[in-house]
């Protein structure tokens, strides 16, 4: 439960419906307690001389075959019924957690087994589960508690797989991942905590359901047998004499509807104080010193021209290589064939260094990051030639030696700083967890090392910003906190994925300001992804330009700009605007739109909405290799800019189309206003 649960608890019990069923209740849950003591006595009293009395002051409800009171048995067996109805929705929550969480827990393979039977069970009704399971147990009180409850547990399965999967695509999950935490600690720490309260709901739905499911089987025979009752025994006993005295039938049943129609109640109440109408209709019945730039700048320009072309010789690793990745391919399962959104990518970062990435939504960078980070989504396969980290390779089964690196030597700055952190804990518990997990220390130590580094990225009172939770903090404390998080160990790679998109224009100075200083303390190395090109020029030493999953340019910085030898990248350059843009011409676009991962073209991706194409490019699919001005580029006519390059780039028609694009349509294409990630990019 959150920081706001107690509140919510006081919503539901001030509107009348949750305090008429909190009411209710309570009188069910007391009678229940307390209820053997004071009419045990006169609920199985033989009284021969008055059999199947009709109702009277003395029996309120008439008498049995035997002369015994039927409303004080009524109120004995409420402890039964209660007490069954609740042990049944015990058994469907537990169950339901285990087959819910297995998935996750399990992996793909495992848990795909597991979810198909869920599915497979769901597809039969709950009375026939019941039955089934009811023959299995055989008849009885215990029994019939393991039918109901394993009936129910299919549908509260499905929730919890529905649930923690949409809480595991959270970047704070992404996060512990990064961190090293192992799953079975992800899912006590950081899932089960954020799904409690919509699982507490329907729970609470599910006692109702539970108890008028146990009544209907001690009716049918397969439930509570003799000498024990409970409402649905007390309930068959009465259809046997309902033309002699009705209200023999009429109280047990009157008990069971009131009993369940409580605990739905309640259910409802809570659903709508906790803000979950939507889950209510679910069937559920349950530091070194600083470098000048200026040697930063050389010596990224000295690497860029000592690596090999993506086709060529991998090489070895220079001794300062920080991330070495080769051919790096990420595929995804498609209607026909696998979907490849990153081609052949390959890409080294040294110690100290800055490489930017800036492409179209959907270029494949966001899925470059998660798949250096081991982040990809379960169904996706990552293949690569290299993927190494410090030397380490990533393509290794996961255990916990990988985990431990990751853990400490890699911090990932997510987007959105408002979903990077569990809104369940605090925030020096968060970053504390890493310490404790990695590097052995103890609570107070850790919470010690959090505190500290909370003040290194500049929150000020870091010991009370410690003891807050997420939501106390605004956007930009956050993703200082998210930075913090990922030097809690030694990191030698921060990876950024759009870390400034979410924040307002002073607070982005202050991210970047802050990144770059971390970088210069502590000779880190960053791999910055962004949509804003002029943000990745400041803070990096080289840009690597991406387009349709591939690397088209790989460039120094300060050549970005006037010396592009891609069209596509001059065309992203060229799409910036500028204080001196004429006021009276429309803005620069990109004509067309990006290619379908899935629909790739025989030859160069871009061919289509580039105004130098030819046949070569639409036939032959260019590689990427070392021109001779020095940076690597993908291109059939690389080259500087001609003067007429910007006049061609607005004029040339997209793909399919027989003029140019509108202002307003190619403003929605142009890359510098296209807002997050696709899809497939962010899966």
């Amino acid at each position: 439960m959150n920081l706001h649960a107690g509140h919510r608890w006081l919503r539901v019990l001030r509107t009348p419906t949750g305090r008429t069923a909190a009411g209710l209740v309570l009188v069910v849950l007391v009678i229940a307690v307390v209820g053997p003591a004071p009419w045990s006595g006169r609920a199985n009293a033989v009284d021969t001389t008055n059999i199947l009395a009709g109702p009277s002051a003395e029996h309120w409800a008439g008498t049995d075959n035997l002369g015994r009171d039927i409303a004080f048995r009524v109120l004995e067996a409420t402890r039964l019924s209660v007490g069954l109805a609740l042990a049944a929705t015990a058994i469907t929550v537990l169950a339901g957690l285990l087959l819910g969480t297995a998935p996750w827990l399990l992996g793909r393979r495992a848990g795909r087994l597991v979810s198909g039977a869920v599915q497979i069970a769901i597809a039969f009704p709950g009375l026939l589960l019941a039955l089934f399971f009811a023959v299995i147990f055989g008849v009885g009180a215990t029994g019939a508690a393991f039918a109901i409850g394993l009936a129910g547990a299919p549908m509260f399965a499905r929730l919890v797989q529905t649930l923690v999967a949409g809480v595991a695509a959270r970047d704070f999950v992404a996060a512990a991942r990064v961190a090293g935490v192992g799953r079975f600690r992800i899912l006590l720490r950081h899932l089960l905590p954020n799904i409690a309260e919509p699982l507490v709901v329907n729970a609470t739905i599910g006692a109702g359901g539970a108890l008028l499911a146990f009544a209907g089987l001690s009716f049918l025979g397969l439930g509570v047998q003799s000498p024990e009752y409970d409402w649905g025994r007390l309930l068959y006993d009465g259809i046997g004499v309902l033309y002699i005295n009705p209200a023999a039938a009429i109280a047990p049943a009157l008990a069971v509807l009131v009993a369940g129609l409580a605990l739905n109640l309640l259910g409802e109440a809570v659903a709508k104080g906790f803000g979950m109408d939507a889950l209510v209709g679910l069937p559920v019945p349950a530091g070194s010193p600083t470098d000048p730039a200026s040697k930063r700048a050389a010596a990224g320009n000295a690497r860029s021209e000592a690596e090999e072309p993506a086709g060529g010789s991998a090489g070895e690793p220079a001794d300062d290589v920080v991330l070495d990745v080769r051919d790096l391919t990420v595929s995804f399962p498609g209607a026909d064939r696998p979907v490849r959104p990153v081609r052949g990518v390959t890409l080294t970062i040294h110690r100290g260094e800055a490489v930017g990435v800036v492409g179209e939504s959907g270029s494949g960078k966001s899925l470059t990051a998660l798949a250096v980070s081991r982040l990809t989504d379960a169904a996706g396969r990552v293949d690569a030639e290299r993927l190494h980290l410090l030397g380490a390779d990533l393509r290794a089964p996961d255990s916990a030696g990988q985990r431990r690196r990751l853990g400490s030597s890699l911090a990932m700055v997510f987007q959105d700083p408002a979903s990077s952190f569990n809104p369940t804990q605090r925030i020096g518990r968060q970053l504390a967890e890493v310490s404790r997990h990695h590097h052995g220390r103890n609570r107070r130590e850790a919470f010690a090392r959090a505190v500290d580094r909370l003040r290194a990225v500049r929150i000020t009172d870091p010991e009370r910003r410690a003891r807050q939770y997420p939501h106390e903090f605004s956007g930009g404390m956050r993703q200082r906190a998210m930075i913090g998080m990922g030097l809690m160990g030694t990191p030698a790679l921060i990876v950024a994925d759009e870390p400034t998109t979410a924040l307002d224009v002073t607070v982005q100075r202050q991210v970047l300001d802050l990144l770059t200083a971390i970088r210069a303390a502590d000779d880190v190395a960053l791999l910055l992804i962004s949509h804003d090109v002029a943000v990745v020029s400041e803070v990096c030493d080289r840009v690597l330009v991406m387009y349709a999953g591939r690397i088209v340019e790989d460039l120094p910085t300060e050549r970005l700009t006037g010396e592009a030898l891609h069209p596509y990248t001059r065309a992203l350059t060229g799409a910036v605007p500028r204080m001196d843009s004429p006021l009276d011409r429309p803005l620069p676009v990109i004509p067309g739109r990006p290619v379908d991962p899935a629909e790739l073209p025989e030859g160069c991706a871009y061919a289509a909405r580039c105004p130098l194409a030819t046949q070569r490019c639409r036939d032959e699919d260019p590689p990427l290799r070392r021109h001779p001005s020095g940076h690597r580029v993908a291109c059939w006519h690389a080259r500087p800019a001609a003067p007429d390059d910007e006049r061609k780039t607005r004029e040339a028609p997209s793909a399919g189309e027989a003029s140019p694009p509108s202002a307003a349509q190619a403003s929605r294409n142009s890359t510098v206003q296209a807002p997050s990630a696709s899809a497939v990019e962010t899966s």
